[in-house]
C-alpha cells in the first residue's frame, strides 16, 4: 500500500477562496469589512513570518488587517491595555496574540483578557469550555484544520477509532473534543503512554501533535490509517541545513496509511485558512449576521 498524500495547500485555499467569496455580503450589511487584529511582542524570527504570512492572508481575504508590533520591552501591564483596547474597537473582529511571548509575561494572562467572542484562536477558557460542552464558539485553527482535512478525505468519522497522540490545550485537548463531536471512539495519548504502539496500532485515523520528531514509526500503524501529522520539528543536520520533520516516521508510514499529510505542506496551511474562517465567523456573530454557508 503506498499512501495517497492529503493536500493541506490545496484545502486551505480552497477554504480561503470561500471566505473572500463570503466577505463582500458581510461588508454590505455592515458598511465595513470584517478586521482582524494581530498582537507580536518581540523579535521571534519565526513569529515575525507568521505575522506576516496572516496579515497578507487578512488582506487577500477582502479583510482589515491591523498590526501591532511591540518591542521585547513591553510589559505584561502594556499589553493587556492594548488587548482591552482591542477589546472596545468596534472594526476589530478577531484578536489574536503571537505566541511565544517574551519572558517575563504570562501567556495565559494576557488570553484571558481577550474577549471570547474574539478570540480566534480559540485559546480562551470560555471557548474551551464551549467546545467541551457541544456549544457554539471559536475552536483552535490547527485542530479544526485538522478535522476538515479529515472530512474531506472519509467524509462521515461516525463510528472510527481516532488516537490522539500529544494533549496541548491548543492542539491536543481540542483535536479530541471534535472527534468526539464527530461520533468516534477517541483515545488521547502522549510521549509517556504505556505500549503507546500498541495503543497507536488500534487507530483508523491517527492525528500526531506530540512534538517529537519521527516519535510514532511507521511499523505501529494500523494498515489503512489515515494519519494526520500536525508536527513540525526543525532539525538542523550536519551540513547546517534546517528541515522540517513530522511526529510520524513518514516514509514508513506512508507505505501502510491509506492517507497521509505530508510536511510540511499539510497542516500548516490549514490553520491560517482556519484563522481566515474563524474572523469571518466572530464578525457575522458579532453582528448578528447568520454565518456564511460552507465554512
Amino acid at each position: 500500500m503506498s499512501a495517497a498524500p492529503i493536500d493541506g495547500r490545496a484545502c486551505a485555499a480552497a477554504l480561503r477562496a470561500r471566505v473572500a467569496e463570503a466577505v463582500p455580503a458581510f461588508a454590505a450589511a455592515m458598511g465595513r469589512a470584517p478586521g482582524l487584529a494581530v498582537v507580536l511582542v518581540g523579535e521571534d524570527p519565526a513569529s515575525h513570518i507568521y505575522v506576516r504570512s496572516k496579515g497578507k492572508a487578512t488582506v487577500e481575504a477582502g479583510m482589515a488587517s491591523f498590526e501591532h508590533r511591540l518591542p521585547d520591552t513591553t510589559t505584561q501591564d502594556e499589553l493587556v491595555a492594548l488587548v482591552e483596547a482591542l477589546n472596545d474597537d468596534e472594526a476589530v473582529d478577531g484578536i489574536l496574540v503571537q505566541l511565544p511571548l517574551p519572558a517575563g509575561i504570562d501567556d495565559k494572562a494576557v488570553i484571558d483578557t481577550i474577549d471570547p467572542d474574539k478570540d480566534v484562536d480559540g485559546f480562551h477558557v470560555v471557548n474551551a469550555g464551549r467546545l467541551a460542552v457541544g456549544e457554539d464558539g471559536l475552536v483552535s485553527c490547527t485542530p479544526l484544520g485538522c478535522l476538515m482535512l479529515l472530512r474531506d478525505r472519509l467524509g462521515d468519522l461516525g463510528g472510527l477509532e481516532a488516537v490522539v497522540v500529544g494533549r496541548s490545550n491548543i492542539v491536543g485537548k481540542p483535536m479530541a473534543q471534535l472527534l468526539l463531536r464527530e461520533n468516534c471512539t477517541v483515545t488521547i495519548a502522549h510521549s509517556r503512554t504505556r505500549n503507546l504502539p500498541d495503543v497507536v496500532g488500534r487507530a483508523d485515523i491517527l492525528v500526531a501533535a506530540v512534538g517529537q520528531p519521527e516519535l510514532i514509526r511507521g511499523a505501529w500503524l494500523k494498515p489503512g490509517v489515515t494519519v494526520i501529522d500536525v508536527g513540525m520539528n526543525r532539525l538542523t543536520g550536519e551540513d547546517g541545513k534546517t528541515r522540517l520533520l513530522g511526529d510520524v516516521e513518514f516514509a514508513a508510514a506512508a507505505e501502510v496509511a491509506s492517507a497521509i499529510t505530508p510536511v510540511p505542506g499539510g497542516v500548516g496551511p490549514m490553520t491560517i485558512a482556519v484563522l481566515m474562517r474563524n474572523t469571518l465567523v466572530a464578525a457575522c456573530a458579532r453582528a448578528g449576521l447568520p454565518p456564511p454557508e460552507g465554512l
